[in-house]
């Protein structure tokens, strides 16, 4: 058994969401949205903290990549909103693409068409971690929006 089975066979173990599973999110059970930055309060705390148990658990060991220059990585990403937003996204498309009513070509389908351009977008020099760097984080800074006369935007 190679290393990397063995880390993949732990990875299995130790993650609730790893195995083929449709977790549903708070608000859907509710018919509401139920993409994270529509949650608020405790139901945002909550599917950030399933988030980030994904991310940790899965994600980042099977599919992070070194941190370099050119391919950027915050620890402290739960304080990038952005990061947040597109690691959700990612996550609800692994539950679709790999939950028990997925098809055979799921899998493929959640590699090529969502976790590659969503690692490329996070990882991107001009990403949400552009300023990050190991044992540093940056927040980024957004351009401003000015109203208009009306006081609208």
């Amino acid at each position: 058994m190679t290393d990397e089975t063995r880390q993949s066979e732990s990875v299995r173990d130790e993650v609730p969401d790893a195995e083929p599973q449709q977790v549903v999110p708070a608000a859907e059970k509710n018919s509401e949205p139920f993409f994270i930055l529509y949650f608020g309060g405790p139901d945002y705390v909550e599917e950030l903290r399933r988030l980030s148990m994904w991310v940790e658990k899965l994600l980042i060991p099977v599919y992070g990549e070194e941190v370099t220059s050119g391919a950027p990585w915050c620890p402290r990403w739960r304080e990038h909103t952005e990061a947040i937003a597109h690691f959700h996204g990612l996550w609800l498309a692994w539950q679709d693409k790999t939950g028990p009513k997925a098809s055979l070509t799921g899998p493929s389908e959640w590699h090529r068409d969502h976790l590659g351009p969503t690692m490329a977008a996070l990882r991107n020099p001009s990403g949400p971690f552009a300023g990050c760097k190991p044992g540093a984080h940056r927040a980024k800074e957004r351009p401003p929006v000015e109203r208009d006369g009306s006081g609208n935007f």
